[in-house]
């Protein structure tokens, strides 16, 4: 029986400072994140054997294939099975007690998936994940049916607790396959960690293997039946993320679940209208061409990084990053950097940057000079908010992500991506803050559909041309719909500074007279509601 040896050591693999202990025979325990480790003493020896045998139904060609192998002291008796992962880490169970603990010797656990190096990505339609390394090398079998082991993927995730992290590190890898099947454990635990890989990827493209009376895979060849497993897993359907309510103690627990604070706009009559950006919602900006919509942007982007400590995800697909970064310092810094005349070096720059967003891996940006693939811009933006944990998206402009198309071709793909949009928001309880132009009427710019998802619309109008300057850099801010807030009309006016580079807002005494354009023009009839040419 092994002894308690030190109390109260930093945990090596989480960020507690005390509450890892270790015993005489060198593992240790930590009770913060609930990890066991290996001794780090080295664990070859010469009295023992490393040897591929069959264990619990499972054959030893299928342990051969995932390269694991059987600890067997010196009388023959097999002591423990060591999982090992593509990055070189190595999971040790024991077989006489249901332990794991990571062997330390080989480096310390990082997310990945276990087997995911036995498999070319993409090679095959289908990969299948499971919650335990035993369970992927049992479906793998019972998949192959005899045939070839390399034909049918099947990864696991080291636990359930890290099944997001896990697939979230190699998610590229993932979706290089057509379908990605859960077959997590037959529990709570399995079932919270499908929700959180599901949340991952394409709802299209995700299948649940669910087990009925069995726990996990390797149960059902425990009790001998191969088929039966193999035929759970061909029975598997789209994953659903349970959307009833019936009960009155869910009833309750949605009332009773702490709200997120919604994040305050940059202006405070706009914050007061709308009641501030809450995550499950979008917010459309809309405006003429020359109205200073990505300039409204950059203003919310700053205030979300300034006044929380949330991720921002920025997605500007009209503006080079050096010029995104230059916007968003220029606003701390009070000037417009991205001028010579500024005389604000690209160094100051890039501290100003980082004073702004303070951590790493905080401001996420994509830009791309517009695309013809809805799903690319999609995928990218569930990457950025699942995998990154970002909770507010800025989204500048939306016509440009379909740029290579016109006519009906542009309507349909921008429905489609302002449709799934939206679906996403509500799925990914994540705030949206997108752009989209608007015609002469009014009306958002290849398609009526932007508008209609959208929970809360804000028109901006300027007269650009107006030989005032004082009305020449004003805005005036209407919100045409607030589903949340409730407030419609005439909300607030924002001074641009072009010495600073800025928006304020003006007092009702500083009010100028904005002409809004677009609503002053009468509204063509349109037949069958068809798209109104632009």
């Amino acid at each position: 029986m092994s002894k308690l040896l030190q109390v109260h050591k930093p945990c090596p693999s989480c960020s507690s400072s005390d509450a890892y202990c270790v015993w005489d025979d060198g593992h240790g325990y930590c009770f913060s994140c609930r990890k066991y480790f290996a001794s780090d003493r080295a664990i070859d020896d010469a009295t023992y054997t490393y040897e591929y045998l069959p264990w619990r139904n499972v054959p030893r060609e299928s342990f051969e294939f995932y390269g694991v192998k059987t600890k067997v002291a010196p009388n023959g008796e097999p002591l423990a099975i060591a999982f090992n992962y593509p990055d070189g880490a190595s999971k040790v169970r024991y077989l006489d007690r249901k332990e794991f603990l990571w062997d330390l010797a080989k480096g310390h656990p990082k997310p990945g998936l276990f087997g995911m190096d036995k498999f070319t990505p993409g090679a095959s339609k289908y990969v299948t994940i499971t919650e335990g390394e035993l369970d992927a090398i049992s479906l793998n079998y019972s998949l192959s049916n005899g045939n070839s082991l390399q034909g049918s993927p099947v990864v696991s995730v080291r636990s359930a607790s890290s099944a997001a992290a896990d697939c979230g590190s190699v998610r590229q890898w993932l979706n290089s396959y057509e379908r990605i099947y859960l077959c997590f454990d037959n529990d709570t635990a399995g079932n919270d960690a499908a929700a959180s890989v599901a949340r991952l990827f394409d709802y299209n493209k995700v299948f649940q293997v669910k087990l009925g009376r069995r726990k996990d895979a390797n149960e059902f060849l425990q009790h001998g039946e191969f088929a039966e497993l193999r035929n759970v897993w061909w029975r598997a359907k789209k994953y659903l993320p349970t959307t009833i309510t019936s009960s009155f103690s869910d009833f309750r627990a949605l009332l009773t679940k702490p709200k997120t604070p919604s994040a305050p706009f940059p202006w405070p009559t706009l914050t007061e209208w709308t009641k501030g950006i809450r995550r499950g919602e979008s917010y459309l900006f809309t405006a003429l061409e020359g109205v200073g919509k990505t300039e409204i942007m950059h203003a919310i982007e700053y205030h979300l990084l300034k006044e929380t400590d949330a991720n921002v995800g920025a997605i500007f697909l009209e503006e080079p990053p050096e010029r995104h970064f230059q916007a968003i310092a220029g606003l701390e810094l009070g000037k417009p950097v991205h001028l010579e005349e500024s005389g604000i070096s690209a160094s100051e720059i890039a501290d100003t940057l980082e004073k702004v967003v303070r951590v790493d891996d905080r401001l996420h940006v994509y830009t791309h000079y517009g695309s013809d693939d809805p799903d690319t811009l999609l995928d990218t933006i569930r990457f950025i908010v699942s995998t990154c944990n970002v909770p507010y998206i800025l989204f500048d402009h939306i016509s440009m992500a379909v740029s290579g198309l016109s006519g009906e071709s542009e309507r349909t793909a921008l429905d489609y991506i302002v449709t799934r949009l939206e679906m996403m928001v509500v799925e990914l309880n994540f705030a949206l803050i997108f752009v989209s132009h608007v015609n002469d009427f009014g009306q958002t710019r290849g398609s009526r559909m932007i508008s209609k998802v959208a929970n809360t619309r804000i028109d901006l109008f300027r007269d650009h041309k107006n030989e005032d300057e004082c009305v020449k850099n004003t805005v005036q801010v209407v919100i045409d719909k607030n589903r949340f807030g409730g407030r419609t009309g005439k909300c607030c006016q924002l001074r641009f500074n072009p010495v600073t580079w800025s928006f304020s807002e003006l007092t009702p005494t500083e009010a100028v007279q904005v002409p809004l354009v677009p609503a002053a023009t009468p509204v063509p009839e349109v037949e069958n509601n068809a798209p109104v040419s632009f």
